[in-house]
């Protein structure tokens, strides 16, 4: 399973983007995406996902 940006809650800050430690969220079109074959959801680096943590609006970054 890979997590999403909810993009009516998303202020396209960009912060989910730099702290994605696999590369998996990009702007695309009018905002930003989850590659969801890149995401890994952050197992095995960290304990929470970097994206929800970072993002200023909570449940934004949610799983898919």
């Amino acid at each position: 399973m890979a997590y999403k940006i909810i993009a009516s809650q998303c202020t396209q800050c960009g912060s989910c983007e730099f702290a994605c430690p696999s590369d998996a969220i990009s702007f695309k079109g009018e905002g930003y995406v989850v590659d969801s074959k890149k995401c890994t959801e952050c197992k095995g680096e960290f304990d929470t996902q970097q994206c929800a943590s970072v993002c200023p609006m909570p449940k934004t970054c949610v799983p898919a």
